[in-house]
């Protein structure tokens, strides 16, 4: 590794070197108080830099080696699944189409789509929907496949296990699906819901993997068409007009995607279906109250722009660490922030992003962050441009 990093220029060395933190990691252009270390990466590739820890994926439990549990939602309307299948398709093409389905169940999406002429992948993890799903597969002249996993356990972050181990890269390979350029058009939708009990730490692990290019993010500027609960969709879309949904989620979001709400869907459109085949109410008596509310069909698609000389998948950690460092204290002045945060004049830099110096974070919009974050990477104030502080934790993961 050490010798990869020699080949990169210095900024960019530094990031590819960088160990993870519990709260930031060291990004371009990043000092430490005490002295720096390698550390050992930990079966990541060299390529990649290792995405700082989200506070939802340190505090919630490990889920990804165990077996379903909890009550799933399937399309079961076939009214419906026509209205999401002119969603999906958009009047374009259907054969330039080719649509992940996260979880189809009983196919009647599945089904919808193929007779509209799309391609579909088909990810289903219940054994049970997998007979009908291949019954589909023979008949639809080679434009289904169907994959026996769960897409949402697809490339574990951390110490995430997954039984049966599967990656996106066998996936893809083995489906013919190759890679196309970030500026390139939107080569692959996909569709799916996102399940109510996981839901929140699902945006944070898909946004740690767009902002790195990983797992899905390595073929391109994947779309992403997702039922999700009205509370998260209300955080995702917050800007500083609602200082009680503001969220360091929804301002990563924003800044990543164009997200777009599509439609409201009430629960009758779906069936619900528990892992062992039919529902035990006095279990998942939560759950199926949670599986009662009506859900959103969001679209986030990746900014073309997302990506510029000074935000790249080999700093993003630190403009991570930024946001949630302003939203730890959301009403103090920007300019305490950055003098925590980093080495270079704040007067000089909030100036050239047209900010006052008592501007507080919760007043500052999703490009806002992006705009500070790029002007001080821009700035020629300093080689170290950011502040580490160096916990004993570190060592720890």
């Amino acid at each position: 590794m050490r010798g990869l990093a020699m080949r990169l220029p210095p900024r960019l060395a530094l990031s590819v070197l960088a160990g993870r933190g519990p709260s930031c990691i060291l990004g371009s252009g990043a000092a430490t108080r005490k002295d720096w270390q390698e550390r050992n990466r930990r079966s990541f590739s060299d390529l990649y830099t290792q995405p700082l820890p989200d506070c939802d994926f340190e505090e919630s439990p490990s889920w990804s080696h165990k077996s379903r549990s909890e009550p799933t939602r399937h399309i079961a309307c076939k009214k419906s699944a026509r209205n999401l299948v002119r969603d999906l398709l958009e009047h374009q093409n259907p054969s330039h189409q080719l649509i992940l389905e996260c979880n189809p169940g009983p196919g009647i999406l599945t089904g919808a789509l193929l007779k509209a002429g799309a391609r579909v992948v088909a990810f289903e993890s219940e054994k049970m929907f997998i007979p009908h799903l291949e019954s589909l597969r023979k008949n639809a002249d080679g434009e289904l496949q169907v994959v026996h996993c769960d897409f949402f356990k697809i490339d574990p972050r951390y110490q995430e296990l997954v039984r049966p181990d599967v990656n996106s890269h066998t996936i893809f390979q083995n489906l013919g699906i190759k890679a196309v350029p970030w500026s390139a058009g939107v080569p692959i939708k996909v569709f799916g819901i996102l399940p109510n009990k996981h839901e929140r730490r699902l945006l944070w692990k898909i946004l740690f993997d767009l902002y790195s290019c990983e797992s899905i993010y390595r073929y391109g500027r994947v779309e992403l068409n997702m039922f999700i609960s009205e509370k998260e969709f209300r955080k995702l879309i917050a800007t500083p007009k609602r200082p009680d949904l503001y969220q360091v989620l929804g301002v990563l979001w924003q800044v990543a995607c164009e997200i777009k709400f599509l439609h409201m869907e009430p629960s009758s459109s779906f069936s619900v279906h528990a892992e062992n085949g039919h529902l035990e109410k006095s279990k998942h008596s939560e759950s199926l109250n949670l599986l009662k509310q009506n859900l959103y069909l969001v679209r986030m698609t990746p900014r073309r722009t997302l990506f510029t000389e000074n935000l790249s998948p080999l700093n993003y950690d630190m403009f991570f660490h930024l946001v949630k460092h302003c939203f730890g204290k959301r009403n103090a002045p920007i300019i305490h922030h950055l003098r925590s945060l980093s080495t270079v004049d704040p007067i000089n830099i909030l100036r050239q992003i047209r900010k006052r110096p008592g501007d507080t974070a919760a007043k500052m919009y999703p490009h806002d962050f992006k705009r500070l974050f790029e002007t001080i990477e821009r700035s020629e104030d300093s080689v170290f441009k950011w502040i580490y502080d160096y916990c004993s934790e570190d060592s720890e993961l």
